[in-house]
């Protein structure tokens, strides 16, 4: 009989949920090591946190002595990303007593410099650490020695990657077809709205328009979260170049798997290249050559993978590594077969699952 592990979520994120379809992917992958795990929701925008800590109660007396894992990001829990009350979420588990850990998929609390910021900060740090007190097990998606906060905590912690939410190939293997005949294809999964997302958007177009000028035809394929609302400026930036531009919207997870294997790279803009970083990660479950940006979280196994790594301070770099790439057959190649190597060893649901059976025995 397999073992039972909830994993119990807080606000749904919309239009897509990252962190549920984690959930997903990993209870599939956790069967075959003699887990069950069902996914639960504490419903506080719904019905407000005195009544859904009623309901968790009553439904945590079901669930004494199994594995209760508590998705951790600080807008999961609260409105405004002060999750204080996920400890009472924690408190209600411990108290019905369930075994509790906590996968803390935001690792570090929120950066900018206005007052409602320091308080926010301040906030999440005394959250995250008292979160781990109180857990029986700490799973961090990013290497605890880059965790500014992380160092030294008392208790069980561990470091897993995340997975690509994605129907992938097992090997990680593109479908790309030779480079004899067709233009490259540079894929970006995914903009931040709002001003970030322009000046990614504008980081891109100056990319791309030095890479042009060397590597001749192109394709740009962007999709995912508000890269619709760049669309107009991309297509407009690119314009009178021999880079063909397509942009489309959210899509379903395996169409995403579908259009990065078809690609020749992922560039990814979004900060830094990490662990945690679903989006990035994607494009070396799909076999990716990967240009990013480098930062404190940027560390093995992530940098095991296809990589090329470029400073956040001189954004000029990323087209002149987009140009390697793209006109180095050879290089490219090898940066791919890295990616499909790190997928397999670190990143797929196999090898992620198996690291959770694992660390789980040991606590048996």
């Amino acid at each position: 009989m397999n073992q039972k592990i909830v994993a119990l979520l807080g606000r749904k994120d919309e239009p897509t949920d990252a962190v549920e379809e984690y959930c997903r992917y990993l209870g599939e992958a956790l069967r075959l090591h003699g887990f069950a795990l069902q996914i639960a929701r504490v419903p506080w925008v719904e019905r407000g946190w005195p009544l859904a800590l009623k309901d968790l109660w009553q439904q945590a007396e079901a669930w004494r002595g199994n594995w209760v894992f508590v998705q951790y990001t600080a807008l999961a829990w609260s409105a405004r990303g002060f999750p204080a009350k996920v400890l009472k979420v924690l408190n209600t588990l411990r108290r019905a007593g369930a075994r509790i850990g906590v996968i803390f998929h935001d690792v570090e609390p929120y950066p900018g410099s206005r007052m409602v910021d320091r308080l926010r900060r301040s906030a999440q740090m005394r959250t995250m650490r008292r979160a781990v007190r109180l857990a029986d097990l700490g799973v961090f998606t990013v290497f605890l020695e880059n965790i500014s906060w992380a160092r030294n905590l008392p208790g069980k912690t561990v470091f897993i990657p995340v997975g690509a939410n994605l129907p992938v190939p097992p090997t990680g293997a593109g479908v790309r077809t030779p480079r004899a005949g067709r233009a490259l294809r540079i894929s970006v999964f995914g903009i931040t709205g709002g001003k970030s997302g322009r000046r990614e958007a504008a980081t891109i177009v100056k990319a791309l328009n030095y890479a042009s000028t060397k590597a001749g035809e192109l394709e740009l394929n962007a999709f995912g979260r508000h890269a619709n609302d760049f669309a107009a400026e991309l297509r407009e930036g690119l314009r009178g170049t021999s880079v063909k531009v397509r942009v489309q919207g959210v899509l379903p997870p395996e169409q995403v798997a579908e259009e990065l294997c078809s690609s020749d790279l992922l560039l990814f803009v979004r900060g830094q290249i990490s662990s945690r970083r679903g989006s990035a990660i994607a494009g070396i479950a799909c076999g990716l050559p990967v240009i990013a940006y480098q930062g404190p979280e940027t560390a093995a196994p992530t940098t095991d993978a296809g990589v090329v790594l470029v400073s956040p301070k001189n954004p000029a770099e990323l087209g002149e590594a987009l140009t390697r790439v793209l006109t180095d057959d050879v290089y490219r190649e090898s940066l791919a077969e890295r990616s499909r190597a790190a997928q397999e060893k670190y990143f797929s649901w196999a090898a992620i699952a198996r690291r959770y059976s694992e660390e789980l025995r040991k606590l048996d």
